[in-house]
């Protein structure tokens, strides 16, 4: 029985971001189909995916299932941050179905990279695993490096998505170099045994203590946080209006999601050192 229960656990485990995966791959297979001109279906074949991920998540409101050793999670944290994931996934497509169409920058991929973009905030709210939170994060941040430069003709879209590529690649190699150094403090990348470490006396580490300020650079790009928020004000002005407000708030949320999970699940014990930290950096 073990076999065949096991891959079942898994699935529900990722049950709403293999909702959205699937949906993006229909839209592959339709954005061959005509109609060519007009892409609006696209987003409505968008929406669907996106309630039905919706709709699974308040089915499993209370779950607490764990896949892939454990570096999946779907418990009540994952489950309220992929329903605010969603509704933000959700009304930017809403939001786009007219506005890229009139703005002239509509494609089939605009649509495609939006969902792939929730598929990374998920998966970032769901991690348990320092591995897992970079995958999502750089699916999230590929996707929207992408539609930040949708309206290919304007000058302002291919600044702001370069300089969001730049400055998030630079923030991508902190974060895995963060990760590098506290897997070697740590012994692992699960964010229970790294937790299990701290308590055993391993937080004066030098390793750990420098890995932990390097995934603060790279969470502190993606929440927009002093010193790291120069990127915004250019990249916001020329994103598409509806990227933007993904941008603003679907990224947001998985940043902050996937930084509350690491601090209160990995690094709980050394609470009185980041609390201090944080509390001076804001001052």
């Amino acid at each position: 029985m073990t076999p065949i229960v096991a891959p079942v656990i898994s699935l529900r485990a990722i049950g709403p971001l293999l909702i959205l995966c699937v949906t993006a791959l229909l839209l592959m297979v339709i954005d061959l189909l005509p109609p060519r001109e007009r892409k609006e279906h696209l987003g409505v074949v968008g929406l669907v995916g996106v309630v039905g991920s919706l709709v699974l998540s308040l089915f499993y409101w209370g779950a607490d299932e764990r896949a892939f050793k454990g570096m999946v999670v779907l418990d009540g944290f994952a489950i309220f941050f992929n329903l605010v994931i969603g509704f933000s996934v959700g009304l930017v497509l809403l939001l786009s179905l007219d506005y890229v169409h009139r703005q002239g920058g509509e494609s089939g991929e605009f649509y495609i990279l939006v969902l792939l973009s929730g598929i990374g905030m998920m998966l970032m709210a769901s991690a348990a695993d320092l591995i897992m939170v970079f995958l999502g994060l750089e699916t999230m941040s590929l996707a929207l490096y992408v539609l930040a430069g949708t309206f290919k003709s304007r000058i302002e879209s291919a600044e702001a998505s370069m300089k969001y590529f730049l400055l998030g690649a630079f923030a991508s190699g902190f974060f895995l170099y963060g990760i590098a150094l506290i897997f070697g403090a740590a012994g692992s990348t699960n964010l229970a045994r790294i937790g299990l470490a701290l308590a055993s006396g391993a937080g004066r580490d030098p390793l750990l203590i420098v890995g932990f300020g390097l995934l603060v650079v790279g969470f502190g790009f993606k929440i927009s946080s002093v010193p790291f928020h120069m990127w915004a004000s250019d990249v916001y002005q020329g994103a598409p209006t509806s990227v933007t407000t993904l941008i603003a708030t679907g990224s947001k949320t998985a940043a902050f999601a996937a930084l509350l999970r690491v601090l209160l699940s990995a690094l709980r014990p050394a609470q009185d050192e980041w609390a201090m930290l944080f509390w001076v950096s804001r001052c």
